[in-house]
């Protein structure tokens, strides 16, 4: 159960945020207009969040290189999606009834319920409009943990990957230039993510300041680096190889995504992508240093 330093407060926030998603309830099967193509001849994805932005002085692309890389990274990022949200459905439920978790179990049904919807739509998008979902790259950071530790990495996790993906949701969705029916995919999205978010980290800070307090810096070091590689990880997926070829670009893909991941030009897209979840760790300093610096 929760230390009892602030279980009122802890409380209140979780009951408020299962008030808003009753509120905000909705039925995807029902909600969404699904149009029966969209063209080609158009952005998917804001030209900025693309893999190749800020690079076209040494890698040139002409418009219908970028439309056609809009949309295949698109159907990349979503597919990201819907991998990321099954790993993370499958560790809530594994304890959404546990011990210590009584008081949060109200809000993680949910988060669930959300969760899966949020899955059913990527991967329609994803199957509608490209015809595929790409395969699950993400690598095995191998099993080092357990216990409350072993909880905490996989809430961080989870927060993690969410704050990046809203960093899409939130420009995808702002932008005119992308077609109404994307804008509206994301913005449900981070409608529903910004829920997730607050209770998140609300979780993740709950769970530190339980391993802090045993004052293991070794552990807390290992934790460190964990996480700082699970936000590399995130980014680097982003650049997929076969989205390159799908895309027709020209060259070896291979190189090619090697080429864009080195490129100075990236960096700072880089850390546009972590910098609200990189920001919090390194308030309370559950890491020791940002990812990307220069």
């Amino acid at each position: 159960m929760m230390t009892t330093e602030e279980p009122n407060r802890l409380r209140a926030m979780i009951a408020k945020l299962s008030g808003l998603s009753i509120r905000d309830r909705y039925n995807p099967y029902q909600t969404f207009k699904w149009p029966e193509a969209l063209a080609d001849e158009q952005m998917w994805m804001s030209a900025d969040l693309l893999t190749t932005h800020g690079t076209e002085s040494d890698m040139p692309l002409d418009e219908a290189q970028r439309q056609r890389l809009s949309r295949w990274e698109s159907i990349n990022f979503y597919s990201l999606n819907v991998h990321g949200i099954r790993e993370l459905l499958a560790e809530v439920v594994l304890r959404i009834h546990a011990p210590g978790y009584e008081d949060f179990s109200p809000f993680m049904h949910h988060f669930i319920g959300e969760e899966n919807d949020h899955m059913w739509f990527f991967a329609e998008f994803c199957l509608r409009y490209g015809g595929k979902l790409y395969p699950n790259r993400n690598v095995n950071f191998g099993q080092r943990f357990s216990g409350r530790a072993l909880d905490l990495v996989t809430f961080a996790k989870i927060q993690l990957f969410e704050e990046i993906v809203d960093h899409f949701n939130m420009r995808v969705a702002g932008d005119s230039s992308i077609h109404p029916f994307i804008r509206e995919l994301n913005g449900v999205h981070h409608r529903d993510e910004s829920r997730h978010i607050a209770f998140g980290r609300e979780m993740v800070l709950w769970l530190y300041e339980q391993i802090s307090r045993e004052g293991d810096e070794a552990l807390l070091a290992q934790i460190d680096e964990y996480l700082r590689g699970y936000m590399v990880n995130s980014v680097t997926q982003l650049y997929n190889p076969i989205v390159y070829q799908d895309a027709l670009l020209p060259g070896n893909v291979y190189e090619r995504r090697t080429a864009l991941l080195q490129h100075p030009a990236r960096r700072g897209a880089h850390r546009a992508i972590v910098r609200k979840p990189e920001s919090f760790l390194l308030k309370h300093a559950m890491i020791s240093k940002p990812v990307f610096a220069d």
